[in-house]
């Protein structure tokens, strides 16, 4: 804690880039000094794909694509979405072990604090993402667009990570306990199944497309298959991949300029 004491005053822009960093060096040590939180959010990924790939693959047929192609794109997606769910407990344990209130006294830019945590955390979920990615290869998955565009895909895949990391850090202060906000963080999963991560939204009830259709992670999976399956994606959800993409960013944008604001304004108010 000295680290983050000695950051320059809160009025210089150096101020923020500094302590950010060092609170992003605390979450990250932490992390790694924590070898379960490794090991369980790995072998947790990789099982959950083994069933989606093997348990349902075999029931579910799509025109021009196999399930493998179709699954792996929108696990990837919503992985980072379920990681990113550790913000939120994070947060909580911080502030109901004091830290946070410790860190207020301190002569740092309010929102370093969050940004050290979303920074930090979304270095994390890349560590998740070359796991996921490497497990998807082993199983079947394969590119049939250009590596540029599967550089792209992880780029975005990224960029959702830190989007969710404000919405959790946000549920994290509102929650009170770790406990509390990992129940609370839960409701992801709604938004995940009612999308199209894991089988198309054609084969939804019609009361129910409309939502899936036009919700943030249906959007963002999307743009991630069609980057990385290229036409045959293109071909099965009937829009080229750039319509994907810009509403991503769009939506990314959107999310953040909302729960960003809310979050600091949360965390000065205490």
């Amino acid at each position: 804690m000295s680290s983050i004491a000695i950051a320059p005053r809160r009025g210089n822009a150096a101020g923020l880039l500094v302590s950010s960093g060092q609170i992003a060096r605390r979450v990250l040590r932490k992390f790694v000094r924590s070898p379960q939180l490794v090991i369980v959010g790995t072998v947790q990924g990789a099982m959950f794909l083994l069933i989606f790939r093997y348990v349902f693959g075999g029931a579910i047929a799509l025109p021009g694509t196999s399930y493998v192609d179709f699954v792996v794109p929108g696990f990837i997606t919503t992985g980072v979405l379920f990681n990113a769910m550790y913000a939120s407990a994070g947060m909580a344990e911080d502030m109901s072990a004091g830290l946070i209130a410790r860190l207020r006294s301190l002569p740092i830019p309010r929102s370093a604090v969050l940004i050290g945590r979303a920074v930090a955390d979304t270095g994390i979920q890349v560590w998740g993402l070359a796991i996921t990615v490497a497990i998807g290869f082993l199983i079947g998955f394969r590119l049939h667009g250009s590596w540029s565009a599967a550089l792209a895909a992880a780029a975005l895949v990224i960029l959702f990570g830190f989007v969710f990391e404000w919405v959790f850090v946000l549920i994290g202060m509102v929650a009170g306990s770790a406990q509390a906000a990992q129940g609370f963080a839960l409701i992801v999963f709604p938004f995940s199944f009612v999308s199209s991560a894991y089988i198309p939204v054609a084969t939804m009830p019609s009361w129910m497309r409309g939502f899936a259709e036009n919700q943030p992670i249906t959007v963002m999976v999307n743009a991630v298959r069609t980057l990385t399956q290229g036409h045959p994606a293109e071909a099965l959800l009937g829009h080229p991949t750039s319509y994907f993409v810009v509403r991503s960013l769009i939506w990314s944008a959107g999310l953040i300029a909302v729960f960003a604001p809310l979050a600091v304004a949360k965390y000065r108010r205490g």
